[in-house]
């Protein structure tokens, strides 16, 4: 999964979806189209893979048994969509010509699924088992689709950490695996040094930071370098900011791209882009990138 060159990710699906018309206030998220509108997640991955991406990340950040049956989707339709995630993403790369291309099953964290804001807070009140009850099926039914490796993503806290850690290690399935940050710390205020020891397994070939402020980028990925000494991930937000209560984004955004050169020179190996990242400047990444 290494390169002498940078490994270009996506960028946010919710945002792209969101440009092409679709309305996502509702708690399944993008994963809601994984039943009403899988085509046009095909079309997300496509304008990505098109626009440099070397690394298509799947739908699957809100997909998950329980919350697709709290929406009156049944067990075995559920199981269905949370797979086709991964067969829609293979599909596109596998229609398009040269290059090597992979598909990263997205491995959201628990409080995504409560769609009330505690993934940006972990701790969540629950005992390790109900992670763990909640982790293994959705891992489980993701590997068996086939993915490249599985993108665990935005994770919060430690606690969470530790759980996915060990059905990781049990499943023996390569990973990236990424914290959600705020400074210098994890969203529930752990340092990160304590964190990515935490990630730091055998078959988790990078590990780092996602849906965060550009700004905090570099040192935490001087950190994960320092710490573990494996490749570093980087997606950050664009810098603009969510406003929970409007539920709208505000602020300009930044532009990363002239920092990615710097969070690559501080070890950064699969770099991209999370919230309000489309393709157009996943282009500019790469084009800056692969120059």
């Amino acid at each position: 999964m290494t390169s002498d060159r940078p490994i270009i990710l996506d960028g946010g699906m919710s945002n792209a979806l969101e440009d092409r018309g679709h309305d996502l206030s509702d708690a399944l998220w993008s994963a809601r189209l994984l039943r009403d509108a899988p085509a046009e997640i095909a079309a997300v991955h496509r304008a990505y893979y098109e626009a440099g991406a070397t690394v298509a990340t799947t739908a699957s950040y809100q997909a998950s048994v329980p919350g697709f049956e709290r929406h009156g989707v049944e067990r075995a339709e559920a199981e269905r969509l949370i797979r086709d995630s991964v067969r829609i993403a293979r599909e596109v790369r596998d229609s398009l010509p040269g290059g090597r291309r992979l598909v990263a099953a997205s491995v959201g964290p628990y409080g995504a699924m409560l769609a009330d804001g505690s993934e940006y807070r972990g701790r969540y009140g629950v005992p390790p088992a109900v992670l763990r009850d909640f982790h293994g099926p959705r891992l489980e039914l993701l590997i068996e689709a086939g993915p490249d490796l599985l993108a665990v993503e935005t994770i919060p806290d430690t606690d969470e950490a530790a759980v996915l850690a060990d059905l990781l290690t049990e499943l023996a399935f390569p990973a990236w695996f990424s914290y959600s940050i705020a400074g210098s710390q994890t969203r529930a205020g752990q340092p990160l040094e304590e964190a990515f020891a935490t990630a730091d397994l055998e078959q988790v070939v990078a590990v780092g930071i996602n849906c965060c402020a550009p700004e905090d980028v570099q040192p935490a990925v001087e950190t994960a370098v320092a710490v573990t000494g494996k490749p570093a991930i980087a997606y950050p937000n664009s810098g603009e900011t969510w406003d929970a209560g409007g539920r709208r984004w505000t602020g300009a955004a930044t532009d990363t791209t002239s920092l990615a050169t710097t969070w690559l020179t501080a070890g950064a190996t699969y770099i991209g882009g999370c919230c309000r990242v489309g393709p157009d400047d996943i282009h500019a990444l790469a084009q800056s990138l692969n120059a």
